[in-house]
């Protein structure tokens, strides 16, 4: 598990990098203004998360038994970057406005994964 969110956080991490990049060069001129602040909110929420899923990682690999909160949380983190980021990423792209009603299922995910983050450390030992 401890792999598989490590590997998987330091890969979002560098693709947030690489859309934002993508975003601020190749799309500036491509997207409109609004297309272009959606694209970059999730870039942003996809960067913030891939760190929470670092954190996940690192606090898994010191614990002496591993809190199934604290494995959901890595998870939750999985899939919000995925709905969350993703949807916005192809609405930006794609202007199919029913994307958006896809997006808050991403932050419920992101919102889930931080509260059973915050559960888990509450009963770390």
């Amino acid at each position: 598990m401890i792999k598989i969110f490590i590997s998987l956080a330091a890969l979002f991490a560098g693709l947030s990098v690489a859309a934002g990049a993508f975003a601020s060069h190749a799309l500036k001129e491509r997207l409109t203004q609004r297309a272009l602040e959606i694209f970059e909110v999730g870039a942003r929420y996809q960067m913030y998360h891939a760190l929470a899923l670092l954190l996940v990682a690192v606090l898994l690999n010191q614990s002496k038994s591993p809190s199934p909160s604290l494995i959901a949380s890595g998870w939750l983190f999985i899939i919000g970057i995925f709905i969350f980021s993703g949807s916005l990423y192809a609405l930006s792209l794609s202007d199919i406005k029913i994307l958006g009603a896809i997006t808050p299922i991403g932050g419920v995910a992101f919102i889930t994964g931080w509260l059973a983050l915050a559960i888990a450390a509450f009963n770390y030992q």
